[in-house]
C-alpha cells in the first residue's frame, strides 16, 4: 500500500497540516467560504486585517481589475478586533486549524494594545503584523520601508504576547531583505513575503484615477515573478521560515515558491476567481508529491538547484 505523503509544515512553531494558507484580506473573516468547503482542510486561515476600532475604508470604486492582476484601495476596512472577537471567532473551526489575525495600526503603541488583546484569546493561534500601515508619527511615512521602525513594531507586538508573531513585508521597500534582519532580530517567529505592489490605472474618458484613493495595490499573476524573487531573496536572508505570497493561483505556482525557500505559501487574489482555489492548490500539492515519490513536501523546500 502506497504511504500518504506527509504535507505537514511548522512555521515558527505554528504545525501545520499543509502549507497552503488563506490569505488576510482574501478569505473574509474566515467562514464566508464554507459553503464551498471545508476550512479546516487548508494549513491555516489569516482573517481579514484588524484594528483597535471599526474602520469603513476608502470610499469606491476601490477595486479594479487590469491584465493578469487586481487593483485594490480597500483602505484596511474592517469590523474592530472587539466584534472580531465576540462575532466573528467563535463561527471559526480554529480547534480543527489555526487561526492568524492579521493586525494594522498607525502607532507602535496602536500593534502592541492589539497584541496585548489577542494574548488571552482561545481560538487565535498567531499574529501576523501588517508593517505596510501610514506612521501618523513619522510623517506618513510606512513601517516597512524602514528597518528600524519594523522592528520597533516587532519588538512591541512580541512583548504583549506569547503566541507566534509573523511580520508581513512590502515589496516597496528599498532592500526587502534588510527589513527582514531587522524583525527577526526584533524577535518575529517568521516573515510573509510580499504584500501588494504599488500601481494605478487611469479611465481614458473621464481622465480621472479609476479609484478613489488614486493608488491601489496590485495582487494576481502578474505580481508572480517578482513575489517570488523577493521570497528567494529573504529567504536566503533570514534562518526564521519564510512564508512566500503574490499572484499564486495553481499548485505548480505554489511549488515554485517552496523551491526558492518559503515554508508555506498564501493564496490570496485566487480566492477571488476560484472560491476553491486553495484546497485545490492542497490536492495539487498531494499529487505532485504522489506521482513523484516525494514522501514529505519539506524535502521540496529550498531545494533549488541553481548549478
Amino acid at each position: 500500500m502506497a504511504i500518504m505523503p506527509d504535507l505537514s509544515v511548522d512555521v515558527g512553531g505554528l504545525r501545520l497540516k499543509n502549507p497552503v494558507i488563506a490569505a488576510s484580506g482574501t478569505f473574509g473573516y474566515g467562514n464566508e467560504l464554507t459553503s464551498f468547503y471545508d476550512p479546516s482542510l487548508l494549513g491555516a486561515l489569516v482573517v481579514k486585517g484588524l484594528s483597535l476600532t471599526p474602520m469603513p475604508g476608502n470610499p469606491p470604486p476601490r477595486i479594479v481589475e487590469t491584465p493578469c492582476g487586481l487593483l485594490n484601495a480597500i483602505g484596511l476596512a474592517n469590523i474592530g478586533i472587539d466584534a472580531f472577537i465576540e462575532e466573528k471567532l467563535p463561527l471559526l473551526p480554529f480547534t480543527s486549524v489555526p487561526v492568524i489575525a492579521n493586525i494594522y495600526g498607525h502607532t507602535v503603541q496602536e500593534y502592541s494594545e492589539l497584541a496585548g488583546r489577542i494574548e488571552e484569546v482561545e481560538g487565535i493561534s498567531a499574529i501576523e503584523v501588517n508593517i505596510s500601515c501610514p506612521n501618523v508619527d513619522q510623517g506618513g511615512m510606512v513601517f516597512g520601508m524602514d528597518p528600524a521602525l519594523a522592528a520597533m513594531v516587532t519588538d512591541g507586538v512580541v512583548k504583549h504576547t506569547s503566541k507566534p508573531v509573523i511580520v508581513k513585508l512590502t515589496p516597496n521597500a528599498a532592500d526587502i531583505t534588510a527589513i527582514a534582519k531587522a524583525v527577526e532580530s526584533a524577535g518575529a517567529k517568521a516573515i510573509s513575503v510580499t504584500n501588494t505592489f504599488l500601481g494605478m490605472s487611469v479611465d481614458i474618458i473621464s481622465r480621472r484615477p479609476t479609484l478613489a484613493n488614486v493608488v491601489g495595490g496590485l495582487s494576481g499573476p502578474a505580481i508572480k515573478p517578482m513575489a517570488l524573487y523577493l521570497t528567494y531573496r529573504a529567504a536566503q536572508a533570514v534562518k526564521i521560515p519564510v512564508i512566500g505570497l503574490g499572484g499564486i493561483m495553481t499548485y505548480q505556482d505554489a511549488l515554485e515558491f517552496l523551491l526558492v525557500g518559503a515554508r508555506a505559501i498564501h493564496v490570496g487574489t485566487a480566492n477571488f476567481i476560484n472560491p476553491r482555489a486553495a484546497l485545490e492548490i492542497v490536492n495539487g500539492l498531494m499529487d505532485f508529491c504522489e506521482r513523484e515519490h516525494i514522501s514529505d513536501i519539506n524535502h521540496l523546500i529550498g531545494s533549488l538547484i541553481k548549478e
